[in-house]
């Protein structure tokens, strides 16, 4: 493949064509369900549930239509570009690291036909599998003079790592590359999700408390139920997924929270399921994927009558390097 493509629109090949192969030790592919229960997971079970109940309508987001993940696969001869950066926080300086060499903001092989997610985060993720590198932007932005973001960086030898950007950069608050956790189109469609799945709570611990595989954080929780970034749950494999009549899509958020489980990697304004936007793969397609997978459910209620209160924390800081 020479060019570029949305991540959604290659056709699957056991893991997507696009999507980084990670190891089964990886973090994201890990299988949690022997793993050890948290002893605070019953208080954070509570503090999550609450979260959800108490923000519109008590169901949690699937973000699909805004504020999802914009994958975009890049080809071996994409041309290279330097991103602009936009100091949209009133920095007043450009931050080191983001040029020079090095830079995690030049030589981005950005696909010609690539669309930031829709919704004010403008998220924006670039795969390169030839060079084994993954680009994270927030508040992407293509105008006439080339691409601009507020934040972002890039990993190297991404198959390799744990998913966390080095240092303060990429585009999540957890250090972590949210759209490795994200449900891809082409796994809604097929009904199974082979990965852990990246979590949005909008109260999160304060940011002193951080659990692995999360390097950093921006919540500001003190309560003794307080879940830190990076906190993973599981869906308890005891429930019978099949006995809870949900959504053929929130049927396989739950299979997939039973093997690899929830990875909280962001804040939001509600609690959020990750997903990938349809955005690029509509305009090639010339309709969003989404609204055939959904078939006729609003994103808002794809989650409805999943069970919150039967998840279960996996041991603080499990599987970190020791």
């Amino acid at each position: 493949m020479t060019g570029g493509a949305s991540l959604g629109a290659l056709a699957d090949s056991g893991r997507a064509a696009g999507q980084p192969v990670l190891p089964p030790s990886n973090v994201f592919t890990k299988d949690v369900s022997r793993a050890p229960v948290d002893r605070g997971s019953a208080a954070m079970v509570d503090n999550l549930e609450q979260q959800v109940t108490s923000r519109y309508g008590g169901v949690a987001a699937f973000n699909v239509y805004t504020y999802g993940a914009s994958l975009n696969m890049a080809g071996s001869s994409q041309r290279r570009v330097d991103v602009r950066f936009d100091d949209c926080q009133g920095k007043g300086w450009t931050p080191r690291g983001l040029f020079g060499p090095g830079g995690h903001f030049e030589d981005v092989p950005i696909p010609a036909d690539a669309v930031p997610a829709a919704g004010t985060d403008g998220q924006l993720t670039v795969y390169s599998p030839s060079t084994d590198q993954l680009w994270e932007f927030w508040k992407a932005r293509k105008t006439s003079s080339g691409w601009s973001a507020c934040w972002g960086g890039r990993i190297d030898r991404v198959s390799r790592s744990t998913g966390a950007f080095p240092s303060t950069y990429g585009a999540s608050a957890s250090g972590l590359a949210s759209s490795v956790g994200a449900v891809r189109i082409h796994e809604a469609e097929r009904g199974d999700i082979d990965h852990a799945l990246s979590l949005s709570l909008p109260r999160i611990a304060h940011w002193g408390e951080v659990s692995y595989p999360a390097t950093r954080s921006d919540g500001s929780d003190q309560r003794s139920s307080a879940i830190p970034m990076g906190t993973r749950f599981r869906l308890d494999p005891a429930v019978d997924v099949d006995r809870l009549g949900l959504h053929p899509v929130a049927r396989a958020v739950a299979e997939a929270a039973q093997t690899y489980g929830f990875i909280v990697t962001d804040t939001a304004g509600a609690v959020a399921v990750t997903a990938e936007s349809g955005e690029g793969a509509g305009r090639v397609a010339g309709k969003n994927p989404w609204y055939g997978i959904l078939d006729g459910t609003g994103s808002y209620a794809v989650m409805a009558g999943f069970p919150w209160d039967r998840l279960q924390v996996i041991e603080e800081d499990w599987g970190a390097p020791r």
